[in-house]
Parts: structure tokens; C-alpha cells; sequence
């Protein structure tokens, strides 16, 4: 059930070439989605496409969809596939009885683009509407995890099913969050307005060729409307009064109870200024996150799993070590929760508290961050302490983290995250200077670096460069060089 004290605000801020969507709980970020005009993701969009290579030692085919890489489609993402439980994964169709190479697919989109990674796949089509998804190609009824009462998903599960045997369906259905505590009309409407668009995307895949885009999700601010209003959303602003009339168009159409919360946002200060939203963006980009008691939280990202470190910091605490630690840990767990919506964290989660001698506070904290993550829109499994003290988790990942969307690899490291120090350079510096002089007849060789190296060479390394000199033979010329990277240094011999 979602929490009464807990009220929502949505910012969105549109620029020619990006559109940003903020989500507030109780005037604090949680949530960041961004969608560049020449980068829009790919999400639930819906192709035309042709596999190019089926691999059965990794049960899985490339699909050419029309995008730079190749598409994954794994067999369990298959529809035809005997996933209800009577066949062991031994027993199930093997990929090559499901599809052969040069066939054509009707593939959706569940996971953008990561990395180097392309995107993956599924046939099993989803069209999610405001409190129903339709599963045109799968059976059954669903009802959200969020929803927790049990009446209520009983409540709901029968009224889906009742209303796809009124129309005689052979389709499935989820019942989605904002269908709690509503009646049959609006899951009726949605259910009529999906089976609609349904045909439509039939219609368009029959016309459509290979490698095409057959159907398009909403742009981000429609989105916004569709699958973060909840009844928890007082207000939601918009600084764009095009997007602005867009969106209490589509409201209207659909869902005439969301036109009230829209307002068109004319101050001259930039929206995203209010709650501090630009700074709370830019410290989601940092490695260290402090926290108030003096401790702080280190996001370390890579690309197998996200590890976070927690430390005391300068927080000494009122009573003894253990209580310190605890308190230490209690905060730190709302803060990683936040911080994993905010940075849109995803995969393997590695997180490792501080060492807590006592098994009533590590289970505190452990409900900490469970009640903290509650309300995370991504689905996500949080396991028990292990034996190492570290906590371990999975949270679903389905589009770039904010850190990739905004950022890339640094040009002077590579994105290692360092670079080598000035002593190092030296050093190599001695060795390419040694290396020459064993296989070329030189008089002088002049080294250009970085102003750095070029100090250190003349001040601490001085009594080594003259070793040097005298053991080659060769006279030294040292020239700094203002666009060289402090790892970066050139021997020319004259």
C-alpha cells in the first residue's frame, strides 16, 4: 500500500535537444530520466527484424533490427517456448528448433543498449497502458508485487480475468500499481484502448520491412504520465507549454483524474533549480556521497557489478565503537537506497557496511535498506548478510545509468580512474633513453613531457639523469610541453 505521509512531485524541463524528468518525495530527488532527441532509448519499441546468427552453445540468436549491433534474443525470451513448468530447462526446445537463421521476427525491446553490449530482445510483446499491461502473446493474469494486500490482487486478478472471458481472449494481462483500489471501468477502457493498438502494430508489422521500426513508445514527458503519476503525485510541472499541452491533451484523452495535477511552469528561475536539482544531480556524479552524521559512501561502478563501501569518517559517536557503527550503518542504507534510483544502478550490487558485532543491528540495518527501497519503481532482490559481512543484491537493469548517460570515459586515463605519477614517467623516461642508446649512434636526445616530469627531472632526479648521462655516454635536453598529459612524454634523438 503506498505510504500517506509520502508526497510526490514531478519537474520536467524540456530543451530543443534534451528532456529531463525529475521525481520528488517530499521535496527530496529520487528519481533522474533523461531522453536526448538524438539518443531516445530504445525501451519497448517494437521491430521488424531478421535474425543473423542463431547460437545454440549460448541457446541464443543476433537479430538485425536496424541499429548499429546486432540484437540478443535469448530462448527463454522466445514465445512458443514451454515455460509452465512441466519440462526441466534440459527438456525445453533447443534455439535452433525455435528459429533459423534469415527468419523474420516481430522483436520488442526489453533492455537499451549497454556498454558494448547491443540490445536484448523478447517476443513476448508487452503494451502497457496507465493500470493494465496487455500480453498479447502470453496467458494469464498478473497483478503487481507492489500491491500487497491480498484481497485487493484477488480483487483485481478477477475482474482482468472477467472482463479478457467476456471477449473471449486467448491473451494475458498484469494488473499494474495504479490499478489499486479502482473499479472495472478504468481497466476496461485500458483494456479496449490496448487491444486496439494491438491491431494497429499487427496492421503496421504486415506493411512494414525488414530492420524497421514497427511502433514507437511515448516520449519521455508522456511516459512520465502514463507510469510515474501516482496517487501519491500532487503536482507535476512542466516548463514547456508545447510539452505542457501535449501531455493535458493526452491526459484528457485517457485519463481525464491527472489534468488537475498538470501546470504549465512560467517563473524566470530554471525549473530545475528548485529543490537544489542541478546540485543534486551533479553529487550523484561522485564517487563519495558524505552523510550527515561525518561518515560517507563510496560508489565504486564497473562493468561486471557496482561495489559500495561504507565508512565512519569523522563520526565518533555519543556512547561506545559498536553504537557508532550502527548508527553509521542505519544512515548509510537510506542513503545507498537513494542513491541507487538517483544513479539508476543496476546488475550485481556489492555492499559492504561496517563490521557490526551484533546480530540485532545487522538485521536493522538490513530492514533499513529493504523499507528504504520499497518504493524503488525497479524490481529488485536483497539477500541476507553473507558470511563476509557484506550485504548483496540485484536491482533490475533496463536503461544507462545516469554516470553513462552524462558522462564518459576520462581522455587522460582511459576511464581507469588514474594516471601514472610523475616519478613513474621518470623512470620510463631513464629506460627509453637507456633502450635508444643500446640501438641508435646519437649525440643528444631531447625528452619532451609534461611540466611535471620536467621539474621533478631537474630537482629530485637530477642526481639519476646525470648517472645517466655519464653511463650512455649522451648528453640530456629537457623541454616541457604544454599540451603533453602528465603520463605522456616523447624521446627525440638528434
Amino acid at each position: 500500500m503506498s505510504d500517506e505521509s509520502t508526497k510526490e512531485e514531478i519537474l520536467i524541463n524540456v530543451t530543443p535537444s534534451e528532456i529531463r524528468a525529475a521525481l520528488l518525495e517530499n521535496g527530496v530527488l529520487q528519481e533522474v530520466f533523461v531522453e536526448r532527441a538524438a539518443k531516445r532509448g530504445l525501451i519497448s519499441n517494437i521491430y521488424k527484424g531478421r535474425i543473423s546468427r542463431v547460437l545454440p552453445g549460448m541457446q541464443a540468436a543476433f537479430i538485425d533490427i536496424g541499429l548499429d549491433r546486432t540484437a540478443f534474443l535469448h530462448a527463454s525470451d522466445i514465445a512458443g517456448r514451454n515455460d509452465s513448468g512441466d519440462q526441466s530447462e534440459d527438456e525445453q526446445p533447443g534455439i535452433r528448433e525455435l528459429v533459423t537463421e534469415g527468419e523474420e521476427l516481430l522483436v520488442q525491446v526489453a533492455k537499451d543498449p549497454l556498454g558494448n553490449k547491443g540490445a536484448r530482445l523478447t517476443t513476448f510483446i508487452t503494451l502497457p497502458a496507465r493500470h493494465l499491461v496487455l500480453l498479447p502473446r502470453s496467458q494469464g493474469v498478473g497483478v503487481s508485487a507492489r500491491i500487497e494486500d491480498e484481497d485487493e490482487r484477488e480483487r483485481l486478478r478477477g475482474l482482468v480475468e472477467g472482463l479478457l472471458e467476456e471477449r473471449g481472449l486467448e491473451c494475458g494481462a498484469i494488473v499494474r500499481t495504479m490499478a489499486e483500489g479502482g473499479d472495472g471501468a478504468a481497466l476496461d477502457a485500458d483494456l479496449k484502448y490496448l487491444l486496439r493498438l494491438w491491431e494497429v502494430v499487427q496492421q503496421r508489422c504486415s506493411k512494414k520491412g525488414v530492420k524497421e521500426l514497427v511502433h514507437e513508445d511515448l516520449s519521455l514527458p508522456l511516459r512520465v504520465l502514463r507510469d510515474l503519476v501516482t496517487g501519491d503525485v500532487d503536482q507535476i510541472l512542466v516548463d514547456s507549454e508545447t510539452d505542457f499541452d501535449a501531455m493535458k491533451e493526452f491526459a484528457e484523452t485517457f485519463w481525464p483524474e491527472l489534468v488537475s495535477k498538470l501546470e504549465l511552469y512560467k517563473r524566470r528561475r530554471p525549473i530545475f533549480d528548485l529543490h537544489g536539482i542541478e546540485d543534486e544531480i551533479q553529487k550523484a556524479l561522485d564517487r563519495n556521497i558524505p552523510l550527515k552524521s561525518g561518515g560517507y559512501v563510496i560508489f565504486d561502478q564497473t562493468e561486471a557489478m557496482t561495489t559500495i563501501d561504507v565508512n565512519t569518517g569523522g563520526y565518533v559517536g555519543h556512547r561506545n565503537l559498536e553504537e557508532t557503527i550502527y548508527r553509521t550503518n542505519l544512515e548509510a542504507a537510506v542513503a545507498i537506497a537513494r542513491q541507487l534510483r538517483l544513479r539508476n544502478l543496476g546488475g550485481i550490487i556489492i555492499i559492504d557496511f561496517i563490521d557490526m558485532a551484533e546480530t540485532e543491528h545487522r538485521e536493522s540495518v538490513l530492514r533499513a535498506l529493504g523499507d528504504a527501497m520499497a518504493r524503488d519503481h525497479a524490481r529488485h532482490q536483497i539477500t541476507p548478510v553473507s558470511p563476509l559481512g557484506l550485504v548483496e543484491m540485484t536491482r533490475k537493469r533496463t536503461r544507462e545509468s545516469l554516470q553513462h548517460i552524462l558522462c564518459e570515459d576520462c581522455p587522460v586515463c582511459d576511464g581507469r580512474g588514474f594516471v601514472m605519477t610523475a616519478e613513474t614517467v621518470c623512470f620510463e623516461v631513464f629506460r627509453e633513453i637507456i633502450r635508444q642508446a643500446r640501438q641508435f649512434d646519437f649525440d643528444e636526445a631531447l625528452v619532451l613531457a609534461h611540466q611535471d616530469v620536467i621539474e621533478l627531472l631537474l630537482d629530485e632526479q637530477a642526481t639519476s639523469l646525470a648517472d645517466l648521462v655519464e653511463q650512455t655516454g649522451k648528453s640530456v635536453r629537457l623541454q616541457t610541453e604544454a599540451l603533453y598529459l602528465q603520463d605522456q612524454f616523447d624521446v627525440v634523438l638528434m
